[in-house]
């Protein structure tokens, strides 16, 4: 190391350790055992409190998720949008709606909604959506477009409040299908779920980890059941679909 290197990194080191002089003045733990068991407590009731959303969620859904082949019958499948690239479905995506197809195949739904992002004019989620599953051998005339469903809460009221879903078959992964049950269930809807499998890659434990956090927005929505983002007029495309 040369001479000129030394001096550069003299500076940073000492502006290191007068920050961490300045955490420490101010972050100060309590010497007693008293006050360390207090704050053990508060950090513990914490966790708990960071948790509880996610084990209502669970509850909510534990006795409702199935399989493609042992889910219950309704009139609709509701498919959740889960990203394109370059326009076409994303391979998460494309799993649920194989899904929904087989579901439509099997005679478990008579009409499937799908529901996602097109909140700008070169991303459209539910046309392509719509196109997969044509090409997969869904009738058009049995695919219904929620162009404004731009998180699962606006996904799950629109097809309640919009569409008159009032008994459904939610397809997703299997770590956002609880999320889904349960603010489905909160909007109005009698819902069953399939979680569909996917590879344990880095945008798998990526939605795992999300859904920890996703949870406590899902309980206020749950709780104060706002208007989705757009609301607009009721449809009729489920029920002409149904006909």
């Amino acid at each position: 190391m040369t001479q000129r290197s030394q001096q550069t990194r003299q500076p940073q080191r000492a502006q290191r350790e007068g920050w961490l002089r300045r955490i420490r003045s101010r972050v100060r733990l309590p010497r007693t055992r008293r006050g360390q068991r207090r704050v053990f407590q508060v950090a513990v009731l914490a966790c708990v409190l960071a948790l509880l959303p996610a084990t209502w969620m669970n509850a909510a859904a534990a006795s409702r998720i199935r399989t493609v082949e042992d889910v219950p019958a309704a009139p609709v499948a509701v498919v959740f949008g889960a990203g394109l690239w370059d326009g076409e479905p994303s391979p998460y995506l494309a799993h649920r709606l194989d899904a929904a197809a087989r579901l439509y195949q099997r005679g478990t739904v008579r009409a499937l909604l799908v529901t996602g992002d097109n909140s700008r004019e070169d991303y459209d989620e539910p046309d392509a959506m719509r196109r997969y599953l044509v090409a997969h051998g869904v009738p058009a005339d049995r695919i219904v477009s929620d162009y404004a469903g731009f998180d699962t809460w606006d996904s799950c009221s629109r097809a309640h409040r919009v569409f008159g879903v009032d008994r459904a078959v939610l397809v997703s992964q299997g770590f956002h299908i609880r999320r889904a049950l349960a603010l489905c269930g909160a909007a109005g809807i009698d819902a069953y779920g399939v979680g569909v499998d996917a590879r344990h890659d880095v945008t798998w434990y990526y939605g795992g980890t999300r859904e920890v956090f996703a949870a406590a927005k899902a309980a206020a929505e749950a709780a104060v059941r706002p208007d989705p983002r757009f609301l607009g007029p009721k449809e009729d495309g489920v029920s002409v679909a149904l006909r």
